[in-house]
């Protein structure tokens, strides 16, 4: 399968990466406006003579037989580059977020779907192997009543120019709340608080700070703390549930998902904790960016759609992203979603 890499930045070459190990994979191309990174790439991977590198999007319609593309460019580039080859004919792999416009979203995969083309995007963290661990769990009812959830995204830097700290991290939380639950939230708010980039960048500044609410059927809730401007580094995931909570942490290498049980027992007017464990999950080995390529590759091959990262669960989540935004910038009103 003949295959085109758009975009070798710093995500864009561990696609490239991955596509050229794949046995089912030819790449044909890579693309880059920029002719050092197209350098770089050539001599990092000691490409064949016969890739083709070009700094030309019409470059690639000189290629017969073209399967598809892997797009990893800046996210105010994804529509129109998307748009474009799918009327090429050309499946598409795309970096999230799919776009910056829910209805520029839906769009793209009303016409992927009227092309027979498969448009799927690359959220990773779908395919880490403690997402899919986690998930299996919360399904199992390990947790028992589900009662909240909270997650932890921060660091210093890198200070995004285009998007605010909001649509720069959040999405992956999101994408992992969403996947275990099953399900969209209702309802969102979201505050921050902008010092770095203030509103000349944008209406209302770049938010360096965000604190996100999500609230899901039955009142569940989860909270999400963003932030760029913290060097204590977090990337840290938990639901809770009456029999335990379910921890993904990725700063903690040699357990990553943890299952912390506990609950309560009531003695009179006091509640006595019981049951109390550590259980680390096993999970199975893999890279899920290999996971990501491999699935995109296999969807194309059997004609399905992927059903964990389709270009209509991208949408949702720009869904999310959009209403998020407007709660923002009406210093945290709750908004509704209806519909998604």
């Amino acid at each position: 399968m003949k295959i085109a890499v758009i975009g070798v930045g710093r995500w864009g070459v561990h696609l490239l990466r991955n596509f050229l190990a794949h046995p089912q994979v030819s790449v044909a191309a890579v693309l880059d406006p920029h002719v050092e990174r197209l350098t770089a790439a050539k001599q990092q991977f000691n490409l064949d003579e016969n890739v083709l590198l070009t700094t030309q999007w019409s470059a690639l319609q000189e290629i017969s037989d073209l399967d598809a593309v892997a797009i990893a460019t800046p996210a105010t580039t994804h529509y129109h580059l998307i748009k474009d080859a799918l009327q090429q004919g050309y499946h598409v792999l795309a970096e999230k977020p799919l776009t910056l416009d829910p209805k520029e979203c839906e769009e793209l995969c009303y016409l992927a779907e009227l092309q027979k083309l498969i448009l799927m995007v690359d959220h990773t963290y779908l395919f880490h192997p403690a997402v899919t661990a986690g998930k299996a769990v919360v399904e199992a009812n390990q947790l028992g009543e589900l009662r909240y959830a909270y997650a932890s995204r921060t660091h210093l830097g890198p200070v995004r120019q285009d998007v605010d700290a909001l649509w720069d991290l959040a999405i992956h939380d999101i994408a992992i709340f969403n996947n275990w639950l099953g399900q969209a939230p209702v309802k969102v708010q979201a505050t921050g608080t902008v010092w770095l980039q203030t509103a000349e960048n944008s209406p209302s500044g770049l938010a360096d700070l965000v604190w996100v609410t999500l609230t899901y059927s039955n009142n569940f809730q989860a909270y999400i703390h963003l932030c760029w401007l913290n060097p204590d580094k977090q990337r840290r995931l938990a639901v809770v549930g009456s029999l335990g909570s379910l921890i993904f942490d990725e700063m903690s290498p040699n357990a990553p998902l943890t299952l912390l049980h506990g609950e309560f027992e009531r003695q009179g007017n006091h509640f006595l904790p019981i049951n109390q464990s550590r259980e680390v999950i096993e999970l199975n080995p893999g890279e899920p960016l290999q996971q990501v390529c491999d699935r995109f590759i296999q969807s194309i091959l059997q004609n399905q759609p992927p059903v964990v990262s389709s270009g209509w669960v991208g949408t949702e989540l720009v869904k999310i992203l959009a209403a998020l935004t407007t709660s923002l910038n009406q210093g945290g009103k709750p908004v509704f979603l209806t519909n998604i």
